[in-house]
């Protein structure tokens, strides 16, 4: 079921909007479906993210660079040359994708571990930026796909009541790693955690 960990953490404005996790961030702040003409690797389609249960997924278009805000605890880690695409639902329920083409399989190999670390340190890193939120950890498993995926699990609670889950992969394809997440209100109850799984598979899939 993974491990566990309860964490008091500071810092949950910042947190909840890297996270966007937070109610009203939707569909209004993601533009309407775009698909690159020609992108390698390809990135995800709207109806291949998690199934929102009264809500359709739309999505931004493939956008060169860092995300803006950068995502919780990979976005430190993520270089220039990052790729990425934001996702939304009308409603409370968002997620993102960011790949990253390395120049051979050793250093996206190391890109790759470097990201997985970065994640099972998690609510330790946002424990030491502020103690109003309280952050449990989960680790739900490699995946086998490709040159592999892992699955993590964040869950952060703040001081004045806010609840919100999120969900995070790293897999590798090759040169190409990739960062899939997603967020919305909640506990790790409400995590698609199945669905995301599966979501993960087909971004390293669809990688090359």
């Amino acid at each position: 079921m993974g491990e566990t960990m309860q964490i008091r953490d500071r810092g949950i404005r910042t947190t909840v909007a890297a996270l966007a996790a937070v109610a009203g961030v939707a569909a209004a702040a993601v533009p309407a479906a775009a698909t690159p003409a020609s992108d390698t690797p390809r990135f995800l389609e709207p109806a291949e993210l998690p199934p929102h249960p009264t809500s359709p997924w739309y999505a931004g278009p493939v956008t060169a660079g860092q995300p803006d805000p950068l995502p919780i605890c990979v976005g430190d880690a993520l270089p220039s040359i990052s790729t990425h695409r934001d996702y939304g639902t009308e409603y409370d329920t968002n997620a993102q994708q960011i790949t990253v083409e390395e120049r051979s399989e050793q250093r996206a190999k190391d890109f790759a571990a470097l990201l997985r670390k970065d994640l099972a340190g998690c609510a330790k890193k946002l424990m030491r930026q502020d103690p109003d939120i309280t952050a449990t950890q989960k680790y739900y498993g490699r995946l086998n796909v490709e040159e592999g995926a892992d699955v993590y699990g964040i869950h952060t609670v703040s001081a004045w009541g806010s609840s919100d889950i999120g969900l995070f992969s790293v897999g590798r394809d090759g040169t190409a790693v990739t960062v899939v997440r997603w967020a919305q209100m909640g506990t790790f109850q409400h995590a698609q955690v199945a669905d995301f799984k599966a979501t993960t598979v087909t971004a390293v899939n669809k990688l090359y």
